[in-house]
């Protein structure tokens, strides 16, 4: 493996210590902090999140005319009353689109962060599906990002997202998401390693049913944060604990203690 460990060293070198201090210095709600009555990805969820003193994790998709909207399914279907695809409809449309029976709307990036105000750090996941072209919404996203000063990151199962940033907005901070799954031969591992050279992250956030990991741990032992998702058991607390530093976190992940703030 020492071969592998100085390509990795040359295509995907591991980020300055100072740039990624902050992503395990805390968990992340989920889609916020969510639950009867708060749908997932909506202001209500983030204002709860940033009261219990959690980082936030939400998801980012392009709307018809352009802008970043927080909102996870590229179907409207299961969490409001209307159907079809998410980017047919404008974000002032989506905005008047109620969010699982309540008073919340689909909001935007620029309004989300606006209600955070830098008071916990963000993962933004840009969400992408294949043949996409994913320099419309990464560009959107920077956009909105333009002056923000709270902490934040990029992060994305597609590893163009991760390159794109890397080559047009080198300060923000990118990770790379992997999901094993029963891809653990050795034509899955070519895979992550060409897809981690391809989007030379500055940290990996890892599904927590693959961890231990030996290929997670690597990346680790050089440089790069694990933030293990999603954290939704006393059982996935306590391997994360070991594998991981730091949690996306839900339901009963999130210890009493973090989710009162206490």
């Amino acid at each position: 493996m020492f071969p592998l460990s100085l390509l990795d060293r040359w295509r995907a070198p591991p980020p300055d210590p100072r740039k990624v201090e902050w992503v395990g210095a805390q968990d992340y709600a989920h889609r916020g902090l969510h639950g009867a009555g708060v749908p997932e990805n909506s202001l209500a969820a983030f204002q709860a999140a940033v009261e219990a003193r959690l980082g936030i994790e939400l998801d980012v998709q392009r709307s018809s005319d352009g802008q970043a909207v927080v909102f996870h399914d590229a179907e409207l279907a299961r969490l409001t009353g209307e159907t079809g695809e998410l980017a047919r409809f404008s974000a002032d449309q989506l905005g008047r689109i109620a969010l699982a029976g309540t008073d919340q709307t689909i909001p935007t990036l620029r309004q989300v962060l606006s209600r955070i105000g830098g008071r916990v750090p963000v993962l933004i996941e840009i969400k992408t599906r294949r043949g996409d072209r994913v320099a419309a919404l990464c560009l959107a996203v920077r956009r909105v990002l333009e002056g923000y000063t709270g902490q934040h990151a990029v992060i994305s199962f597609d590893p163009r997202v991760s390159r794109w940033y890397f080559r047009h907005s080198r300060h923000t901070v990118r990770a790379l998401t992997i999901s094993e799954g029963e891809d653990r031969a050795l034509a899955g591992m070519i895979r992550r390693r060409l897809a981690l050279w391809h989007a030379r992250p500055d940290f990996l956030t890892y599904d927590i049913r693959d961890l231990p990991s030996r290929f997670a741990a690597r990346q680790r032992a050089r440089g790069l944060p694990i933030v293990a998702w999603t954290i939704a058991t006393a059982a996935h607390r306590e391997r994360a604990t070991h594998y991981a530093d730091a949690d996306i976190i839900e339901g009963e992940g999130i210890a009493p203690s973090e989710e009162t703030g206490a």
